[in-house]
């Protein structure tokens, strides 16, 4: 069956079903969002007359449940303007309007009888033939799908979110014994190609896997924590990037969440998994029993872990709880010699080396977590999946961890930790014994620039099923062409180039630069197109400052000039070379990084890409030509009819207050992002995404474009305009006098300068005044101080 979801159905508007409603709005999907009508009128209802039968009474559980995710943060949605795309409506009047959708999604309350009363109305209306699936996050599949009809359970599956659904990753596709097994596929595929996701195939197992292996994982943090008489504040150091998880480690990752949430996750497994040999690990410590009892749940009661308040100043501070007092407490300062020692090492598979080696409390805390959580997990195949990689999957794209336990595992060295785990008392499942028997030392291992997993049951490796798609940078060290420290050149095959680059922050400097010219370079000479873009947490955060402060402070403004000249050729290369380039930012895009993504021919955007110019911060102006591109677009779009001094003053405005788009439909709102530019949902995608972008433009006969020379400027008149409003924002107090100065540099330049009436200008006398506003604002002392605070945490410009 060739299966198109265009509207989709979901029952349930908690905080759940409405991000979940949200998401697939992102994508452009038609959403009804039901939930049910109340039994009762509100005070305020009374005095109205209103009465139960009235539209505001019936709708309005799902109305306040989806006006309180519109004005949540992080926003769930990609732009406000597709809360449009989402009907609400009630139980009662709105259930059979569900025939008309393609995919009916359940997401009410994690109650079994609630759920099959659910069904059966559901029942009644659905069109035979379309998806009917639950959100549950813990209910046997099985049993929700019992006593439903024979079309109703072959298109039944569970389908669990990780919330906020926008942001995990992780999608868990839960069939039971009677789904078709078509559907199985299609909605394994489908969470990835369009809802952007990793998709994971569970076992109807409690808690599936992400949550099984999650849970278990979190509440060892504790159980090590305690053997070794660690603190919060020490934990959350240990447990944080370093070992490359959110920032927001174990205990502020709990506050966020909800004490409770965990809670209840870890009661329901400890009672539903008798005969699991790690079972005692889910039976709650004291210390958090005690939270609980206390109501000391994290952000949503107020204060858990930690605890935000004010001092004797009015000053906003965080106060850490004292697990064996159960007081609140300043934040105490974590230091470890295992940490000091792997401050200079980027990757995070060398670093645990390091980190298990480590001979202080950080070393045992960490054998001890890692080791027990490596027995644990081998435990589990074929308990709750037969394959090794779909656990390491769930629990990367549910938790945020940048590798699962068996790539952890590998990293450490499978064969060197056995004999260590089990002095500690750690064996791990006869399996891993096996596999070493055979002679394969490693859960994956990378052949032909794919990555495949070690299969348990033929003792072979295989390829990982549903990324063949992919284009994986790291797999492809074999095909790198060039180099150097901070860059590289790869061949993406079928004549197209990759450039990356991984300097810290990924920042623009010389290095990246020269890699940049090389890159195009050698594609101009043997290859169809480029791709710049690499698979880092963000892209860019912009250009080197403190190679701009070194030179300002040491007022050699000739390498400044000669540092953003070459910038800017090398940006203006990316759209005037004779070959296709294709930008592809993700994460956070800023400054330069920005200015190379509006310069591509087409850009091929992440979904979570957020990208803006944001120089002004720094007291600067984006001097890549940033401030030349938007003056560009407001010339081109006059040719469409727009009115020229609103757009100008939306594109200045866009510039002066540093604006963020917080993804890559607000950054096309913005004027960031063109028409033509596109977006993959699904990160992992996007390199090939980008490349596919190249080849289109390559076979469609690309042919260099030309430098403008008709950009129409509007010279004194314009400045005057901006010129007297800023004198009063000034005058107000809404700005400062910096700030100001800034602005009217920027004025300048999208004016055109010293320009006597309006007329037409090229590119490059635009990128002209955008270096001489840059050199100026690096001479000022308020940008140095400005650059200086950023740079060391805010101490002051010494004289």
């Amino acid at each position: 069956m060739n299966r198109s979801i265009k509207k989709i159905a979901v029952l349930g508007s908690g905080i759940m079903g409405s991000r979940i409603a949200c998401h697939f709005a992102n994508i452009g999907a038609d959403v009804l969002l039901l939930d049910i009508a109340p039994k009762e009128l509100t005070e305020d209802e009374k005095k109205k007359g209103l009465t139960l039968d009235h539209p505001a009474v019936k709708n309005r559980i799902v109305n306040a449940a989806f006006d309180a995710t519109l004005k949540a943060n992080p926003a769930s949605l990609f732009s406000k303007k597709f809360a449009s795309r989402i009907t609400l409506g009630n139980f009662t009047d709105d259930m059979p309007k569900i025939k008309h959708y393609d995919w009916t999604i359940e997401v009410v309350v994690e109650n079994l009888d609630i759920k099959k009363k659910v069904y059966e109305e559901v029942e009644k209306y659905r069109t035979p033939g379309t998806l009917i699936t639950s959100n549950t996050s813990g209910i046997p599949i099985h049993l929700m799908a019992e006593g439903r009809s024979e079309d109703f359970q072959k298109h039944f599956a569970g389908t669990h979110f990780f919330n906020p659904p926008r942001y995990l990753k992780l999608l868990e596709i839960i069939p039971t014994a009677k789904t078709d097994p078509e559907v199985t596929k299609f909605l394994l595929h489908y969470g990835d190609l369009f809802l952007g996701k990793t998709t994971v195939l569970c076992k109807d197992t409690p808690a599936f896997i992400g949550n099984r292996v999650g849970v278990w994982g979190l509440l060892k943090v504790i159980d090590s924590m305690q053997k070794f008489g660690l603190n919060v504040d020490e934990v959350d150091k240990l447990t944080g990037p370093v070992i490359g998880r959110p920032k927001s480690a174990t205990f502020r990752t709990s506050d966020v969440v909800g004490l409770d949430t965990l809670v209840k996750v870890a009661n329901n497994l400890y009672a539903g998994l008798p005969n699991d040999e790690g079972r005692e690990m889910f039976k709650l410590p004291d210390v958090v029993a005690k939270l609980e009892q206390n109501k000391w749940l994290g952000d949503k009661t107020g204060q858990g872990f930690y605890k935000k308040t004010k001092d004797a100043k009015g000053k906003t501070e965080i106060l850490t709880l004292d697990l064996n007092s159960l007081e609140y407490k300043e934040k105490a300062k974590a230091k470890f010699a295992t940490l000091e020692t792997t401050k200079t090492i980027d990757n995070l598979r060398d670093r645990f080396k390091v980190l298990l080696a480590g001979k202080d409390k950080a070393g045992d805390f960490y054998r001890d977590m890692f080791y027990d959580l490596f027995k644990y997990v081998s435990n589990r195949i074929p308990e709750i999946s037969d394959e090794l990689f779909r656990i390491d999957d769930a629990v990367s794209g549910g938790f945020g961890w940048e590798l699962g336990p068996f790539e952890t595992w590998d990293a450490v060295g499978v064969e060197k930790s056995i004999p260590l785990m089990e002095a500690a008392g750690y064996k791990p499942n006869q399996w891993v014994y096996d596999m070493l028997a055979s002679g394969n030392k490693s859960f994956y291992k990378t052949e032909g620039g794919i990555k495949k997993y070690y299969d348990i049951s033929s003792k072979t490796y295989k390829s990982i099923p549903g990324r063949e798609e992919f284009i994986i940078l790291e797999n492809k060290s074999e095909s790198i062409v060039w180099k150097n420290a901070e860059s590289k050149v790869t061949d993406l095959g079928d004549g197209v180039l990759n450039f990356a680059w991984h300097s810290k922050s990924y920042t623009l400097g010389s290095s990246v630069i020269e890699g940049l010219n090389k890159a195009i370079d050698l594609a101009e000479k043997d290859y169809r197109g480029l791709v710049v873009g690499h698979q880092g947490a963000d892209f860019s955060l912009g250009a080197n400052l403190g190679l701009v402060f070194m030179y300002a402070i040491e007022q050699d403004y000739d390498e400044i000039d000669f540092m953003i000249k070459m910038f800017q050729n090398s940006v203006m290369r990316l759209r005037y070379s004779s070959i296709p380039v294709v930008v592809a930012p993700q994460g956070r895009t800023l400054g330069g990084g920005c200015e190379m993504t509006m310069h591509a021919d087409i850009a091929q955007a992440a979904a979570e890409t957020y990208i803006g110019l944001v120089e002004v911060g720094v007291g600067l102006i984006p001097g890549g030509g940033g401030t030349k591109e938007f003056t560009k677009r407001v010339s081109d779009a006059l040719q469409e009819g727009d009115v020229e001094l609103n757009a100008l003053q939306n594109a200045f405005m866009t510039i002066a207050t540093a604006k963020v788009a917080t993804s890559a439909e607000e950054a096309r709102e913005l004027g960031i992002l063109k028409k033509v530019d596109r977006v993959s949902m699904n990160r992992d995608r996007q390199i090939a995404d980008a490349k596919q972008a190249v080849l289109d433009l390559a076979e469609a006969g690309y042919t260099m474009p030309q430098q403008a020379k008709n950009i129409k400027v509007q010279g004194r008149t314009g400045q005057a305009l901006f010129l007297a409003g800023l004198q009063g924002m000034q005058m107000g107090r809404y700005i400062s006098e910096h700030d100001a100065k800034i602005a009217k540099w920027i004025a300048n330049i999208m004016c055109g300068g010293d320009l006597t009436s309006p007329q037409e200008v090229s590119e490059q006398y635009l990128l002209d005044l955008e270096r001489e506003a840059f050199l100026s604002l690096t001479g000022e002392r308020k940008t140095l101080e400005r650059i200086q605070s950023i740079l060391t945490g805010g101490k002051p410009l010494r004289n």
